[in-house]
């Protein structure tokens, strides 16, 4: 495989590349909804040669405001869940997956510090959610993970490794049900 001129960390184009081929051979189309990782999941799959082949768009909603005005977040689950919560990163992904063609979206909002984390959600913690089309928008699957604060960039790159392997075809979220 030829090597690729890039900024981002080789291990972050590997999983791209995966994820480009794997999609290329199922078929399928993916879209993001990203905010603590602020486009790094996109530019990620950017860097593949082909990409367009199967990444439709990305969303790059750091505001609350823009979750709101890009993806049809209801201003009432913010308020009352958070930016960082499950309820959040499935509507999220919902907005992501029903503005595109996509056939999976995948969303991440989380607190990759330095500071706004807390006891109850501290730096490191990124929620993730998943919709497929054609599937039931009860049955999106939205996981909390908390990764090691190994510093702002450490958080942001454990988010776009773990978001890039849920855009894998056959991964799973612990919440997802059996299909």
């Amino acid at each position: 495989m030829p090597q690729i001129d890039t900024l981002l960390p080789p291990r972050l184009v590997d999983k791209a590349r995966r994820v480009v081929e794997a999609n290329r051979k199922a078929g399928r189309r993916i879209a993001l909804a990203e905010s603590c990782t602020g486009g790094l999941v996109g530019a990620a799959l950017t860097e593949i040669p082909g990409s367009s082949d199967v990444f439709d768009a990305s969303f790059v909603t750091y505001s609350n405001k823009a979750k709101v005005e890009l993806l049809g977040v209801n201003q009432d689950v913010l308020d009352t869940f958070g930016a960082v919560s499950p309820a959040v990163a499935w509507a999220m992904a919902i907005g992501a997956q029903e503005k595109t063609d996509a056939d999976v979206a995948v969303s991440i909002t989380g607190v990759a510090g330095p500071g706004g984390g807390t006891e109850m959600k501290p730096v490191g913690t990124v929620v993730f959610a998943r919709a497929k089309r054609d599937a039931n928008p009860e049955q999106v699957a939205a996981d909390q993970k908390c990764f090691e604060d190994d510093g702002r960039g450490g958080v942001r790159l454990q988010a776009t490794l773990w978001a890039l392997e849920l855009l894998l075809p056959g991964a799973r979220l612990v919440s997802d049900e059996e299909e």
